[in-house]
């Protein structure tokens, strides 16, 4: 059996506080995360809420433009606090078991698509 080297036991307890120090980081950030998809949430909600219901009553004119554009960003509010909490129990998964989950170019994609459609939605109705 090799003799252990002077002052080695520091160092294994040194790169172990490293290791905890990290996932406790990277518990953090995630946690942050999950409370921006709830930010970003509840921006889509507020918006569904003046377009679909504050906007027509101050413009008199035709409303189900602005409530079809108003539920739209409601469904999108409500797929940022379905994707943010199932992100974040994933991400905790994959911390206990040393992994990492990227973020999927698929959610990426549609989060996108759902933004520029709404976007150019709501021009429309503000010009019609």
């Amino acid at each position: 059996m090799a003799p252990r080297a002077v002052g080695s036991a520091a160092v294994e307890r040194e790169r172990y506080e490293d290791v905890v120090d990290a996932t406790r980081r990277t518990r953090l950030a995630s946690e942050r995360t999950y409370l921006a998809w709830w930010r970003s949430a509840l921006a889509a909600i507020a918006v569904a809420l003046g377009v679909g219901k504050v906007v027509p009553e101050l413009t008199g004119g035709s409303s189900i433009g602005y409530e079809l554009v108003g539920v739209g960003y409601g469904l999108l509010g409500i797929a940022f606090v379905v994707y943010g909490h199932r992100r974040q129990q994933a991400l905790e998964r994959a911390l206990d078991e040393g992994r990492f989950i990227p973020l999927g170019r698929g959610v990426l994609l549609v989060f996108t698509v759902a933004g520029i459609v709404l976007g150019v939605a709501t021009v429309a109705v503000v010009l019609a």
